[in-house]
């Protein structure tokens, strides 16, 4: 892929690991603005070197379709649900669905949703959308709460439209504005004003989406850990501890759960059920391993009252990188670890290691100098650079978004960290440092410290407000500029 300057891609601003791939533009809708808007990414890719065509092949990437706002689209329309079996595709690729509405029809929804949001209690009534399960509303007012009206909105597009990943245009006859949304609600947006720069930006996002892998499949090494093995160990009953500190601050986002945001069949064959809200995990020496909790998607899991049948214990990285090494535990569920197992792995490779004092630890071990990592969909809105450390994701993350559980997230944290002053010196006084992914959360780790449990620094620097959690996460470019109080304050400018 060329970068142009003084063009529509500048040198340093793309991820270097973008792929070359196939797109098919199946159309839904057609109007004159969908028509438009798919005329500009056909040619974007097309220019960009990629394959486009019109009917969906067994070399497909990515599907584009369309649908226009008004009449919730049944599923049986739906690509995200009959794609693989209409073109007899060996795989299911990856649908985007482009979205119509006007900038009055989003407008009037956007108002009604901040008028919804507003009362206290909600009124189930006010959240009520055709299509939507009759339960949505709760889904729709947790999501809203979260992340304002433009989270609710999504949901209640996604659940008509029938499709996770949608771009969605505003305007009447030209598109004023453009949105990308996806299952865990970034909504950064792409500007008309850029002239030809505005298809190459959604071109260019989309490519980003597909070009990353899932590193998803973990693999069972070494002998079960025994029960009395468990027993003697001291991180779980940690981690149950902070999981009830942490919520109890309000820290971890509710579980989406798909039928309870719309009814459709067989669900789980074109899209996940359900997605967590976060992970965490802490290393656990007397193992030795990260103790982390399980995934989301494969049942219910409440951070604020875990079980030990939620955790799994975390011993490396598969040989080729696809997934974690977990090891079993004797007499528990042993469920899959989260999808971020990778990415709390692979921070530790670059990053030096610390031999804890036997008096202070109860043992001499060698550990990584990272002992616990927090996951959340939370942003950071400031913290104090004396007790807290930023460590900025490379350019390209800031507008080409990922996401979690894929080898390009597990990347990208991974070389934050690497370059991080207070994690390179174990000495260094900062004891907790964080990075924002952006349209996502934060990921915030611990170093070891003496007479401590594992995260009690940070939540205990949350108490003290050396870093600010704030609800809203960043869309686009993050940075941190000196402010009131000597805190670091953050400064966006959305995607």
């Amino acid at each position: 892929m060329v970068s142009e300057e003084g063009g529509s891609i500048v040198p340093g601003q793309i991820h270097p690991w973008l792929r070359h791939v196939r797109a098919a533009f199946v159309p839904h809708d057609r109007d004159l603005l969908l028509d438009q808007v798919s005329a500009g990414i056909r040619q974007a890719l097309s220019q960009l070197g990629h394959d486009v065509v019109d009917t969906p092949d067994q070399q497909t990437d990515l599907l584009v379709t369309t649908y226009r706002y008004g009449e919730p689209l049944s599923w049986r329309h739906a690509q995200s649900f009959v794609a693989r079996r209409r073109y007899r595709l060996s795989h299911s690729p990856t649908v985007f669905t482009l979205v119509h509405m006007t900038t009055a029809e989003f407008d009037a929804l956007m108002a009604r949703l901040e008028a919804a949001l507003a009362q206290d209690p909600v009124r189930p009534a006010d959240l009520a959308f055709p299509g939507l399960a009759p339960e949505a509303w709760e889904v729709l007012a947790d999501q809203g709460k979260r992340g304002g009206a433009i989270l609710s909105l999504l949901r209640v597009l996604q659940a008509q439209s029938k499709c996770i990943r949608l771009l969605l245009a505003l305007g009447d006859e030209c598109p004023e504005k453009l949105y990308h949304f996806d299952l865990v609600g970034a909504h950064p947006s792409s500007d008309p004003a850029q002239g030809d720069a505005f298809y190459t930006d959604i071109a260019l996002r989309m490519v980003t989406s597909v070009s990353t892998n899932e590193v998803t499949d973990h693999q069972v090494v070494g002998e079960t850990i025994s029960a009395a093995q468990w027993q003697q160990a001291t991180v779980p009953a940690a981690m149950r501890r902070a999981g009830a500190e942490l919520g109890s601050r309000g820290f971890f986002t509710n579980m989406i759960r798909i039928a309870d945001l719309v009814h459709v069949p067989a669900v789980s064959d074109a899209i996940s059920s359900q997605y967590s809200e976060g992970c965490f995990s802490s290393w656990e020496p007397r193992l030795p391993g990260l103790v982390a909790t399980v995934t989301g998607s494969a049942r219910p899991v409440d951070k604020g009252r875990l079980t030990d049948d939620d955790l799994a214990v975390l011993v490396g990285i598969t040989p080729g990188g696809g997934g974690a090494q977990v090891r079993h535990v004797a007499g528990l569920a042993n469920t899959a670890p989260s999808t971020e197992a990778v990415e709390m792995l692979l921070m530790d490779v670059p990053l030096p290691q610390v031999t804890l004092d036997a008096a202070q630890w109860g043992g001499d071990w060698r550990v990584p100098v990272i002992r616990s990592r927090l996951h959340g969909h939370r942003g950071v809105s400031a913290y104090d650079p004396r007790f807290v450390a930023f460590a900025p994701l490379d350019e390209p993350y800031y507008r080409y978004l990922v996401s979690c559980g894929t080898d390009a997230q597990a990347e990208g944290i991974r070389a934050a960290f690497a370059r991080t002053p207070a994690l390179l010196n174990p000495d260094d006084p900062r004891k907790v440092v964080f990075t924002v992914l952006p349209g996502h959360g934060a990921m915030i780790v611990e170093k070891w410290i003496p007479g401590s449990e594992p995260f009690q620094t940070i939540w205990e620097y949350m108490d003290a407000g050396y870093i600010l959690i704030d609800r809203l996460v960043p869309q686009g470019q993050v940075s941190y500029l000196p402010g009131a109080g000597g805190l670091m304050r953050l400064v966006t400018l959305e995607g």
